[in-house]
């Protein structure tokens, strides 16, 4: 018979992970580039945007559209890069458990 005073410390001790993991995710930094360099998006794993670095060459009124996409892009990779390093952290935290697919952690 499973041993309820047991299953509870463990889904305790597994809560307590969790939230050291977002903590960690909170500080865990990320870097997404686009156009060669020219833009370069620094955020959180959890997706916050904490930097945005533009080369000056980009700060010419005609390159307005090209370097609004360029921002874009850089976002974008910074994200996915974050959701790289948060499916990393989680493993820790699953003890390399595989998720079903589309199933994310944090929830």
């Amino acid at each position: 018979m499973v041993n309820i005073g047991n299953m509870m410390k463990q889904a305790q001790q597994l809560q307590k992970k969790m939230a050291d993991a977002q903590e960690k995710l909170n500080a865990i930094e990320v870097e997404g580039v686009s156009g060669g360099g020219l833009v370069k998006v620094v955020a959180t794993a959890k997706g916050e945007v904490k930097r945005i670095d533009l080369d000056e060459s980009l700060l010419k009124p005609e390159d307005k559209e090209i370097t609004e996409d360029l921002i874009v892009a850089a976002i974008n990779d910074a994200k996915q890069k974050g959701e790289v390093a948060a499916q990393e952290e989680m493993k820790s935290v699953t003890g390399g458990l595989p998720l079903p697919p589309g199933m994310k952690l944090p929830f």
